[in-house]
């Protein structure tokens, strides 16, 4: 279920499945003040991370079978910030489209490039000698792009240019992804409203 809010830059989303329980409120045109409850430490602080330097509102309250594996809620989260992203940019007018973003931070580099545009495509390319930071893989966040990326219609590419150090690799992968969401999703003042495309539509 979805909800769109007055304001028609934000929207909230509820997803309940037997799996995983999960409520976002988003607003895009924010200052990257959050309140987020996931029960997985890390994916909060990640979550943190991209409102933060994406200058995203966003309010997330999510549980799951995170005593089963981590996996359900992770894919789940994707799932519900691409709907709710997708419900706060409506027809996309007036927006930039395009996003691109060079993280670094310590020995890691990520680089992130992004068109939304109602086609949806991953690329993930991010391989380091370990993936766990205590007991959470970040590898999920794989599934966590391609739930968002599909729900969205988005193109996201995203590299790891060089790295070893998981928590620094995921960090980056996040805050890259903000900064390139920030700038596609802003409004470009000499589109005068239209949608960014010569189709002249940009929604489904």
């Amino acid at each position: 279920m979805s909800t769109k809010m007055a304001n028609d830059r934000s929207a909230s989303v509820v997803r309940q499945t037997k799996e995983t329980q999960i409520e976002i409120k988003l607003s895009l045109d924010g200052v990257g003040d959050s309140l987020i409850s996931t029960g997985i430490p890390f994916l909060d602080h990640m979550l943190e991370l991209f409102s933060k330097h994406g200058f995203f509102d966003l309010e997330i309250h999510a549980k799951g079978d995170i005593d089963i594996d981590y996996h359900h809620l992770v894919e789940d989260m994707g799932i519900t910030l691409g709907q709710v992203f997708h419900k706060a940019l409506d027809n996309k007018a007036g927006i930039k489209r395009y996003g691109f973003f060079l993280l670094p931070m310590d020995e890691t580099l990520v680089s992130v490039a992004l068109d939304i545009s109602n086609r949806s495509f991953l690329v993930y390319d991010v391989d380091c000698p370990t993936f766990f930071v205590r007991d959470f893989n970040i590898q999920l966040f794989k599934e966590f792009f391609q739930a968002l990326v599909n729900e969205l219609g988005m193109n996201l590419h995203i590299r790891l240019e060089h790295g070893d150090e998981p928590h620094h690799i995921a960090e980056a992968i996040f805050k890259g992804f903000a900064r390139a969401m920030d700038l596609a999703t802003m409004i470009e003042p000499r589109l005068k409203g239209a949608v960014p495309s010569t189709k002249g539509t940009l929604s489904e």
